[in-house]
């Protein structure tokens, strides 16, 4: 019978980070599919590019709180195993939902979300790797793979339970996985300046 659970928690966390809020937005209030505009992301940076601010935060805050619920439900059940069941389950349903043919995001906002599960110092020292390296590069990819080394090193460095450094290391390698083809741009030097539609 605990199997049984432990396989319903990690459902529950797959099927809540399948939700896609940028396809949902787009498709519903925008009238087009993100995944056919700009980088073809079903992420909030390409929603910002593509449909602007406002956009790309709704998608933002959207992805948090799906990936962040799923990590709740997990706690409640089994404690902090239960977050990282949760949160793995979470960041592969955003990265290949089973609702939008497996085509999601590069898993940004749920490291976001998982950060946010971890300690207040992850969060501070993420965010701030975040906006630093984004601001002196200009670009959101670099900021991103600064967050995803970020967060599961201070996880290890201010000594969290053995779960959650698991789930911040899986979600920082999803999310240096996912921005393999930005790697590539960066190092080539052809990786786009961001940019924000104005809409």
């Amino acid at each position: 019978m605990e199997i049984l659970k432990y396989v319903a928690v990690g459902l529950i966390g797959y099927l809540l980070g399948s939700i896609s809020i940028s396809i949902f937005l787009s498709k519903k209030a925008m009238g087009g599919d993100v995944r056919q505009k700009g980088s073809g992301n079903a992420g909030a940076t390409n929603m910002a590019r593509v449909y602007g601010w406002s956009a790309g935060l709704i998608t933002l805050g959207g992805d948090m709180l799906k990936a962040s619920v799923a990590m709740i439900i997990g706690m409640l059940i089994f404690g902090d195993l239960g977050i990282c069941i949760a949160g793995i389950a979470a960041v592969l349903g955003h990265c290949f939902p089973v609702f939008y043919g497996f085509k999601g995001g590069k898993g940004v906002s749920t490291l976001a979300a998982v950060a946010c599960m971890m300690d207040w110092r992850v969060v501070v020292i993420g965010l701030a790797a975040f906006i630093i390296v984004a601001f002196l590069t200009k670009k959101v990819s670099p900021g991103s793979l600064a967050a995803a080394v970020a967060v599961p090193a201070v996880t290890a460095l201010i000594g969290l339970t053995t779960p959650k450094l698991v789930l911040a290391i899986f979600a920082g390698v999803m999310v240096i996985i996912q921005h393999r083809a930005n790697i590539k741009r960066l190092i080539n030097g052809t990786e786009a300046n961001f940019k924000a539609a104005k809409k």
